[in-house]
């Protein structure tokens, strides 16, 4: 099936990324192959119904625990693989972004800087004052300065007395983070590690090109909206919006007086952020759709619905820019992606209100024969599959992410390096 000159891992090495959202609980099964075809290849996607979840946090353990259970059988019913190990995505309002600094001397008398004092440096940059019950999820390094020589991607080998660094620190709240592992758990699955899932998203829907140029990755879900910044390929800003597509669905529900389940189908089947599309005769049957009485509704009115709540998550995002200053300025604009970023006509109306390039982003890079590997939706579970392999398959011990090119998305650079270096121990 995959050609007899490609190298496939052994059963125990397949990658499996887990994204517990608030609507769905997704997981991707992927391994890495060498050879013609190297790269991720993608064996099975699915998508669950969650609950005990809300707003990217976990509100009730042991619904959530049944969610997340409910989606491992699938997985592994589909795929017959025996899932025991996961790379988790995390979101929620509680994801804050802070930029810290690391200064270090250089330890060799000859000054040539060496990995320990690129690891000696991020260290420093982990000792920034966090706020009172938060962890640190990230540490992004984006660039080094060398004895005051600026913009250095990466000092290993050259020489010099001192040594700083500049990173991006990601943080969520200790309570959530646990309550997201303790889920996890107790669903029978071990952990490699918790990612920001916006990262996630990012790794599988943009190219390093974009990444260079200065992108927004912009993940709509179903009660938050994940944002990533990212420039000269490195992130530059993340942040999590309170607010996605059920709010949509929500403003339907009550502007149409129906229930949740109907303004939900409204949304997918008729829903459109541009009200200038249709005419004042277009119109929708809701007893089609599942409404307890024949009514025609508007298009437009329903249009204009959701056009207020897309515009208000806009308002929000530019504001997210502005504070970065790079409102209007980002050269590979603006890159959609998630469930909520299916509706029909938030690409122009994001062109027109953020003055940005704007499309929709699906994994790419990836090889799979599973539909669903390329929706929009399950970016986060396939990019977690991508960012485990990059893990495990790096080449150098760079773990500050230098070796991972454009892309770079360490966390927790330490543990990880640590952990590479064990792995070389006989």
């Amino acid at each position: 099936m995959f050609g007899s000159n490609q190298i496939i891992m052994p059963r125990e090495e397949y990658i499996a990324g887990l994204d517990i959202g608030s609507t769905a609980v997704r997981m991707a099964v992927g391994q890495y192959m060498a050879g013609e075809r190297a790269g991720v290849h993608i064996v099975g996607v699915t998508e669950t119904p969650s609950e005990g979840i809300s707003k990217g946090v976990i509100t009730s353990l042991e619904d959530a625990v049944s969610s997340v259970s409910g989606c491992l059988e699938q997985t592994e019913r589909m795929t017959g693989i025996p899932i025991r190990r996961v790379w988790v995505g995390i979101s929620g309002s509680h994801i804050l972004s802070q930029e810290s600094k690391g200064v270090v001397g250089v330890s060799r008398t000859d000054g040539e800087i060496r990995e320990e004092d690129v690891m000696r440096a991020i260290e420093a940059a982990r000792m920034v004052a966090t706020p009172p019950n938060y962890e640190i999820l990230h540490v992004l390094p984006r660039t080094f300065t060398v004895d005051g020589q600026s913009g250095v991607k990466d000092p290993v080998g050259m020489t010099g007395i001192r040594l700083e660094v500049d990173t991006q620190i990601v943080q969520g709240l200790s309570s959530q983070m646990k309550n997201l592992t303790k889920c996890v758990f107790r669903a029978g699955l071990e952990i490699d590690d918790v990612v920001y899932g916006a990262l996630a998203s990012a790794l599988a829907v943009t190219t390093p090109r974009q990444k260079e140029l200065g992108v927004l990755v912009v993940n709509m879900g179903g009660a938050t909206t994940s944002l990533a910044v990212f420039e000269e390929g490195d992130v530059l800003h993340a942040s999590v919006l309170p607010i996605g597509s059920q709010h949509i669905t929500s403003d339907i529900a009550i502007g149409l007086r129906t229930s949740i389940e109907v303004a939900e189908r409204v949304k997918i089947e008729y829903g459109s952020c541009r009200p200038a599309e249709f005419a004042r005769g277009d119109q929708i049957d809701m007893a089609s759709l599942g409404g307890d009485t024949p009514e025609l509704v508007n298009r437009r009115y329903v249009a204009e619905i959701i056009e207020a709540r897309v515009e208000e998550i806009f308002v929000r995002i530019e504001r997210d820019l502005k504070k970065i200053a790079r409102d209007g300025m980002l050269p590979a604009g603006i890159i959609f992606t998630g469930g909520g970023a299916k509706l029909s006509g938030i690409v122009e109306f994001a062109k027109k209100k953020l003055r940005l390039p704007a499309s929709l982003g699906y994994p790419i890079g990836v090889q799979s024969v599973v539909e669903k590997a390329s929706e929009a939706g399950c970016s986060t579970a396939v990019g977690l599959v991508l960012w485990g392999a990059e893990v495990r398959n790096r080449e150098t011990p760079h773990g500050w992410g230098r070796n991972f090119g454009a892309t770079a998305p360490v966390g927790k650079a330490a543990d990880q390096v640590r952990r590479w270096f064990k792995s070389l121990l006989p």
